[in-house]
C-alpha cells in the first residue's frame, strides 16, 4: 500500500474514533466552509484532507463501516484515480445539486441512529432538506461539533492577507452607494438588519477586495447591514488604519471575524433580519434570537452585481482585449515551437500562458487553475496537470486549454481545442458539432426575464441530434473582478427559479462539450453579454434580449469540418473572426500580430 493510502485510511480511522466518543455513526463532510465558497481556504478542505480527493466539488460521508464520495459526472474519472486503494466508494450523482447523499444516509443508517454534521459550514437550505429526509427516517441530526476539529492534527489556520480597497475608475459605484442599494432591498422586504457571508458579495457591497481565496479576489468575512450603519466581521490586521478610516466615514464599522455569530445573538427582539437560506449556514441561523423575526430570500447584493453597468462593461470588453492579445502571444509562441519539435507538456502550457497575461495592463492573477488536457485528459472536464502526472505534447490528437485571468476591470474565462499533428474525422466531427452548439446558443433571441435554465436545451440541440450529450452545465455566472463563478443565472439542468431570470448586463459563458473517456475531449467557450435585441416587433411581444460575444480570441478553424455547418453558421464564425481581428490588432505585434491575421482568415468553404 503506498503512503497516500494509508495516510487516508488513518485519517478516516481517527473520523471513526471521533464518531464513537460523541456515540455517533455517521459524519458529513461537504465541500464548504462559513461563507459556502466554491473555493475554498486550506482550513476548511476537510473533504480533501479526509479523502484525498482534490476536486473542488464533491461531498464525503463516513460511517463505522464505510465511506463514499458523491460527485457528479465532472469528476468521475478523476475521483476514481485518486480513491484507488482508499476503501472510499465513489456515488455517483447526476449534478451537482443531486441528493444522492442524503438517501444514501438513510439507507445505512437505522431508526435512532446520529449523523454528524459541522453546522458551521452546512447551508441553511441545504440542512433544512437534510433535516427533513432524516426526520422521516428516524435518524438524529447533531450539528453542534465540528468534529474534524477532533482528527485533523496541525490544521491551518484562518489566511492573513492584507484587504485592500477596489478603486475608480473601475470601481463606477461608491460603497456609500452599493450600501443604499441594499438599505433599499431590505426596506422592500420589511427588514431591519441583513446578514451576509457569501464573500463576493461583502467584496462587490464594500469595494474591497483580497487574496483569503485562491483565484478569487475575496476576503474572509461576515456583514451586517442595519438602516443607519455597516459593520464588517474581518480578521484583525487585515484593514490598514488608512482604509479603516474610510470605511468608517462611510459608515461602515470594523469588527474582529469571530464576533460576528455574537452580533447576531445581541439582535433586540423587534428587528426583522433579512438572510439567504443558500448563502447562509445553519451556525449562523442557530444564533439568532428566538424572538427575532427572520426573512429567507436573495441576498440582494446577488442580484445586483449579476447585472454589471455600462461603465463597468467598457473595463469588461477592456479585459477582454487584453485577454485576447496575450492568448494571441501565447498561441504564436505555441505554434512555433511545435514547428520547432521542442518538447512541450501541459505544465509548459500553463506557465507559458499565465506568464502572457502577467504581461498585460490590469492583470491581478489567474481566475481558476489552468486546464491544459491533451488527449485522454482532455476528456476529465476538471483535470489539472501536476508534475507527478502530466502529459507531453506527442503524437496526434487534441489539445484542450481551459482558462482564464483577473483583471482590476474584469474576470475571463476561455476554452479553445487545438490540434496536435493530424486529427481524424471523428475529431473533426466531434470538434464541429461542440462548436455548432456554442453558436446555436450565441446567436438565441430570448425574452428578458426568461428562467437562464430554460435556454440551456438551446446549446444541447445539436449535440442531442447526433446523439450526444455533455454531464455539465452549459454555462455560469461570471462576476466583474470578482468570482469566475457566481449566480444566480445559470445554463444548466437545474429546476428554474424565479432568482434565475434573464436580466440585460448578465455575463455567462457558453462552453457545451464532447468528452470521450481515455480519448479525448472537446469544449469550446466564450463569454456573453446579456443585452436588449432590436427586433423588428420590438415591444410588441416584450422586450427581447440577445447576446454580445465579448471574448476575443481566434477559434481554430482546422479542426472543423465544414459539411457539418450551415452558411448562416460559418457567416457568424467568419464575422466573429473579422471582429477579433480588429478589436486585437492594435494590441499586438510581432509573431503574435502575423498569427492573429492567419487564424482570423475566414473560413474556407
Amino acid at each position: 500500500m503506498d503512503s497516500r493510502i494509508s495516510v487516508q485510511r488513518e485519517r478516516i480511522e481517527r473520523v471513526r474514533e471521533a464518531l464513537a466518543r460523541q456515540g455517533a455513526q455517521a459524519l458529513l463532510v461537504p465541500s464548504a466552509d462559513p461563507h459556502l465558497s466554491e473555493y475554498l481556504p486550506a482550513r476548511w478542505q476537510g473533504r480533501q484532507w479526509l479523502s484525498g480527493f482534490t476536486g473542488s466539488m464533491g461531498t464525503l460521508v463516513v460511517t463505522l463501516e464505510r465511506a463514499a464520495l458523491f460527485a457528479d459526472s465532472r469528476y468521475w474519472g478523476q475521483a476514481e484515480r485518486e480513491l484507488a486503494g482508499s476503501g472510499i466508494d465513489l456515488e455517483k450523482i447526476p449534478s451537482g445539486s443531486s441528493t444522492l447523499h442524503i438517501e444514501w444516509i438513510a439507507r445505512q443508517l437505522t431508526r435512532g441512529q446520529t449523523l454528524m454534521v459541522d453546522g458551521e459550514v452546512l447551508g441553511l437550505a441545504a440542512a433544512q432538506k437534510l433535516r427533513t429526509a432524516l426526520d422521516g427516517a428516524g435518524i438524529v441530526l447533531r450539528t453542534d461539533v465540528d468534529l474534524l476539529a477532533q482528527a485533523w492534527e496541525q490544521r491551518p489556520a484562518l489566511p492573513v492577507r492584507a484587504v485592500v480597497e477596489h478603486l475608480p475608475p473601475q470601481a463606477v459605484q461608491t460603497r456609500t452607494q452599493r450600501l443604499a442599494h441594499v438599505r433599499e432591498a431590505m426596506a422592500r422586504h420589511g427588514a431591519t438588519h441583513h446578514f451576509v457571508s457569501s464573500v463576493d458579495d461583502i467584496a462587490w457591497i464594500t469595494n474591497l477586495r483580497g487574496g483569503d481565496v485562491d483565484y478569487n479576489p475575496v476576503f474572509l468575512a461576515h456583514l451586517l447591514v442595519e438602516p443607519a450603519r455597516a459593520t464588517l466581521f474581518v480578521g484583525a490586521g487585515k484593514v490598514d488604519a488608512k482604509l479603516a478610516a474610510r470605511l468608517q466615514q462611510d459608515g461602515l464599522l470594523l469588527a474582529d471575524y469571530a464576533a460576528a455569530g455574537d452580533a447576531l445573538r445581541a439582535l433586540p427582539a423587534e428587528a426583522t433580519l433579512l438572510v439567504d437560506p443558500r448563502r447562509t449556514t445553519l451556525g449562523f441561523r442557530q444564533r439568532v434570537p428566538a424572538g427575532v423575526r427572520v426573512i429567507e430570500a436573495i441576498n440582494p447584493s446577488t442580484l445586483a452585481k449579476s447585472r454589471k453597468s455600462e461603465p463597468e462593461m467598457q473595463f469588461v470588453r477592456e479585459a477582454m482585449a487584453r485577454d485576447g492579445a496575450a492568448m494571441c502571444a501565447f498561441y504564436a509562441w505555441f505554434e512555433a515551437a511545435l514547428a520547432r519539435g521542442e518538447r512541450i507538456t501541459e505544465l509548459t502550457i500553463d506557465e507559458r500562458l499565465s506568464g502572457e497575461r502577467a504581461r498585460q495592463p490590469g492583470f491581478v492573477g489567474l481566475s481558476f487553475s489552468t486546464i491544459a488536457g491533451f488527449n485522454a485528459n482532455g476528456a476529465l472536464p476538471h483535470y489539472r496537470a501536476t508534475p507527478a502526472s502530466h502529459a507531453t505534447l506527442a503524437g496526434d490528437g487534441l489539445l484542450l486549454i481551459d482558462s482564464g485571468a483577473q483583471y482590476i476591470g474584469g474576470t475571463t474565462d476561455i476554452t479553445r481545442v487545438w490540434p496536435i499533428g493530424r486529427v481524424s474525422d471523428a475529431h473533426k466531427r466531434d470538434y464541429t458539432l461542440v462548436l455548432r452548439a456554442m453558436m446555436t446558443l450565441s446567436r438565441t433571441r430570448f425574452p428578458r426575464g426568461i428562467l437562464s435554465p430554460m435556454i440551456d436545451a438551446i446549446a444541447r440541440a445539436p449535440l442531442w441530434q447526433h446523439g450526444l450529450d455533455y454531464g455539465h452545465g452549459t454555462g455560469h455566472g461570471v462576476g466583474y473582478f470578482l468570482n469566475v463563478h457566481e449566480g444566480p443565472q445559470t445554463f444548466s439542468q437545474a429546476l428554474p427559479e424565479p432568482q434565475m431570470a434573464m436580466q440585460p448586463g448578465m455575463i455567462t459563458s457558453i462552453e457545451p462539450g464532447v468528452y470521450r473517456p481515455g480519448h479525448w475531449g472537446v469544449r469550446i467557450e466564450n463569454l456573453v453579454l446579456a443585452v436588449p435585441a432590436d427586433t423588428a416587433e420590438a415591444g410588441a411581444f416584450g422586450e427581447m434580449l440577445e447576446f454580445e460575444t465579448l471574448t476575443q480570441c481566434p477559434i481554430d478553424t482546422r479542426c472543423i469540418d465544414a459539411s457539418l455547418l450551415r452558411a448562416d453558421e460559418i457567416d457568424w464564425l467568419d464575422r466573429y473572426h473579422a471582429g477579433v481581428r480588429a478589436r486585437l490588432l492594435p494590441l499586438v505585434d510581432g509573431d503574435a500580430r502575423a498569427w492573429l491575421m492567419a487564424f482570423t482568415e475566414p473560413l474556407v468553404r
